[in-house]
C-alpha cells in the first residue's frame, strides 16, 4: 500500500481569483437605472441652510435642494407605529426623498413643514383633501388644499432669533427635529402618567404626591427645553454667555418674569411659523342643519391623512 504523500509546504491552496488568460466578464449595468424615481422640484430652504450643523446638509450653490417622491419602502416606514412616534421614520424618509439632507435628525424647525409638504407634493400631486367635520352637526365635508400655495407660503417665511427685555438680550434658536421629538415624547409620556394616576385607586394622598412629582419633571422639561434653545444670552455690553450650564443656573436664579417673557417669545416665534388653519365654508345644507357660516380646519402632517396614497 503506498502512503500518501504532503508536499512539502502544505497542499497548495486554489486560487480565488480567475485563471490566468480566463476573461472576465464585465458587470452588467442596471436596465432599469433611466426609470429610477427623477426629482419632481427643487426646494428652496425657509433657513437658507442657517442652524444647520456642518456635515448634515449639502446646499447647492444656487440654495434648492432635488425634492424626490416616496418609494414604496418609504410608505411603508410612515406605517410603523414605533418608528412614527419616535420620529424614525419621518427622518428615514426625509433621507430618503432629499438626499440632499445627510442627517435629517438636525432639521430645524423651521424647514419642517415645506420638506414634508414638499414630499407631499413630490409623492401625491398639488392637491390634499381634508375631512373635516361640520361643527354643530353630524355631517363632514372635504376640503381641498392647494399645497403649491402652502408651500409658497411657508417659503416665505422669516425668523428672528432676538428678544429683548430688561437690559438682556437672548439669541433663540429654532428646535431642530431630534430636540422637538424628545421633547413631545417625554411630554406625552408625562401626560399619560398623569392621566394613569388619576384612573387609579390610589388614595387621594398618594395621587396627588403622584401628581406633584409629575408636574415636577414637565416644569424641568419646559426649562431645559427653554436653555436647549439658547445660542447665547447678553446683559447690555457684557459678554455674550454660551454656556448651557451657566444660562440654566441664570434662569433658575432670576425673576420668573424674565423667564416667562423669553418663554413666550419662544411660543410666540413657535406659533408665528406654524401652518395656520383653513377657513371652510359651509353650504346652505350645512347651514340648516346648524353649521356656522365659517369655521376652521386644521392642516396637521398626521400620517393617516397627509402620506396617505388616494
Amino acid at each position: 500500500m503506498s502512503e500518501n504523500k504532503i508536499p512539502q509546504g502544505g497542499i497548495p491552496m486554489m486560487p480565488n481569483g480567475p485563471q490566468p488568460g480566463t476573461p472576465v466578464q464585465p458587470v452588467r449595468a442596471n436596465p432599469l437605472t433611466k426609470h429610477f424615481r427623477q426629482p419632481k422640484l427643487y426646494l428652496k430652504l425657509p433657513s437658507g441652510g442657517s442652524y444647520w450643523p456642518e456635515g448634515s446638509l449639502e446646499l447647492p450653490e444656487n440654495g434648492e435642494v432635488p425634492v424626490y417622491p416616496m418609494t414604496a419602502k418609504d410608505e411603508l416606514v410612515l406605517k410603523t407605529p414605533d418608528a412614527l412616534i419616535n420620529g424614525e421614520s419621518t427622518a428615514t424618509m426625509i433621507q430618503s426623498c432629499i438626499p440632499n439632507i445627510k442627517n435629517a435628525y438636525d432639521t430645524p424647525s423651521l424647514d419642517l413643514d415645506a420638506i414634508l409638504i414638499a414630499v407631499r407634493i413630490a409623492t401625491y400631486g398639488e392637491k390634499l383633501t381634508i375631512t373635516s367635520p361640520v361643527p354643530n352637526t353630524e355631517m363632514t365635508k372635504d376640503v381641498e388644499v392647494d399645497l403649491i400655495m402652502l408651500l409658497d407660503t411657508v417659503q416665505g417665511r422669516t425668523y428672528d432669533p432676538l428678544y429683548v427685555s430688561n437690559g438682556f438680550t437672548f439669541n433663540i434658536r429654532p428646535l431642530n427635529y431630534r430636540q422637538f421629538t424628545k421633547t413631545a415624547l417625554k411630554a406625552f409620556e408625562e401626560q399619560r402618567m398623569m392621566q394613569t394616576i388619576a384612573d387609579t385607586d390610589l388614595s387621594e394622598e398618594e395621587k396627588m404626591k403622584k401628581f406633584n412629582q409629575s408636574f415636577g419633571k414637565l416644569t424641568s422639561m419646559t426649562l431645559d427645553a427653554v436653555v436647549t434653545q439658547m445660542d447665547w444670552v447678553q446683559f447690555g455690553a457684557e459678554d455674550k454667555v454660551s454656556d448651557k450650564k451657566h444660562i440654566l443656573e441664570f434662569f433658575e436664579q432670576t425673576s420668573g418674569e424674565i423667564f416667562d417673557g423669553v418663554k413666550k417669545s419662544i411660543e410666540h416665534k413657535r406659533n408665528d411659523h406654524s401652518l395656520k388653519p383653513l377657513i371652510a365654508q359651509a353650504s346652505d345644507e350645512e347651514k340648516a342643519a346648524g353649521a356656522p357660516d365659517t369655521w376652521e380646519v386644521p392642516v396637521s402632517f398626521d400620517q393617516s391623512n397627509f402620506f396617505v396614497r388616494k
